[in-house]
């Protein structure tokens, strides 16, 4: 049998830190941990810890990538309001308080990326059509929705294109189907939706778009897809769900914890591949009402509340046959 030295050329190197790109199958002693580490590849996706937000909150609006996300305001009680104009950002380790969003909200929407963010909509009371884009420093305020409305979902790429799908109307309060697309500097009503839904999940482009979950008003699993022009129903989550979050594309998305019939927090994760939904690893802490970044091989989940209450917690998404770190135990 071939030792490990004649098949890496070396023996078990002793490192202070992880090595950055280690090879699959590469093994090495990290004398600052105390540990043996390897270098292996996900069989199925798989959460880890990573830091914890400085305020719990929950519905609010969070965007980006798993190394440089946004949380924008928020709910900080439960139960009640208590509304935060709080904004932190991430940089892959920990969470850092950066300039407050101008208009005190909750249950609002965004999408972007760090440097070049747009939120929109959310509850003040009343009810907000208020926008404001962020381009890495602080925040402005720019033109408002035609429609005020809060808990919708957001799509698009950065604080020049972006999508405000369904939610609540206001006045009166109903689930809508109305879609608004941003180009920059105003907002135009475009093609609604088919299903009407409220407090839903939805990822990609200005053209090319998914919305999945949501109320209409009763929980739903129902999925739609958008190219431009026209929404068309698609296969079903596997498990309906409000107050989910996710990250990715209309052809690949990740879908992630939420709420089901009779107010449960879920950690159920489901995989999109432009075809049908598959579940796959659960999120560590179940919740609802939080902020997912990133895609479906390297995503983010953060803050939000649990059954209980609002938590900080925030997990890091390695997807299936993403390169993955591997402690090695005598247990």
């Amino acid at each position: 049998m071939a030792t490990y030295k004649e098949i890496y050329g070396s023996t078990v190197e002793v490192v202070t830190s992880d090595p950055e790109n280690p090879v699959t199958g590469q093994i090495w002693y990290n004398s600052t941990d105390n540990v043996v580490k390897g270098a292996a590849v996900t069989t199925a996706g798989a959460w880890a810890s990573g830091g914890s937000t400085n305020t719990s909150r929950k519905a609010f609006s969070g965007f980006g990538t798993q190394t440089a996300a946004i949380a924008a305001g928020g709910n900080t009680a439960r139960p009640g309001i208590s509304i935060t104009l709080n904004v932190e950002s991430y940089n892959g380790s920990s969470w850092t308080e950066v300039n407050n969003i101008n208009t005190n909200r909750y249950a609002h929407r965004g999408t972007g990326t760090s440097t070049s963010g747009i939120i929109f909509g959310g509850d003040t009371p009343p009810k907000s059509a208020a926008t404001e884009t962020w381009n890495g420093t602080s925040w402005t305020e720019v033109a408002d929705l035609n429609t005020a409305r809060y808990l919708g979902s957001s799509a698009g790429a950065d604080s020049t294109a972006a999508l405000f799908i369904g939610g609540y109307e206001y006045p009166g309060s109903e689930v809508v189907a109305i879609v608004e697309s941003w180009n920059g500097s105003s907002w135009t009503e475009i093609t609604d939706i088919n299903t009407g839904r409220w407090a839903s999940s939805s990822v990609g482009t200005q053209t090319n778009a998914i919305i999945f979950g949501g109320g209409t008003p009763t929980i739903t699993g129902a999925t739609e897809v958008w190219n431009g022009s026209s929404w068309t129903e698609v296969n079903d989550m596997n498990t309906g769900r409000v107050y989910h979050a996710s990250g990715g594309l209309y052809t690949e998305a990740l879908t992630f914890g939420g709420m089901t019939p009779g107010e449960t927090r879920v950690g159920n994760t489901e995989s999109w591949n432009g075809t049908s939904w598959s579940e796959t690893t659960d999120i560590s802490t179940a919740r609802a009402s939080f902020g997912g970044a990133g895609n479906d091989s390297s995503g983010l989940a953060f803050s939000g509340e649990t059954q209980t209450t609002p938590t900080g917690a925030t997990e890091e998404w390695t997807g299936a046959g993403s390169p993955l770190t591997q402690t090695f135990t005598d247990s």
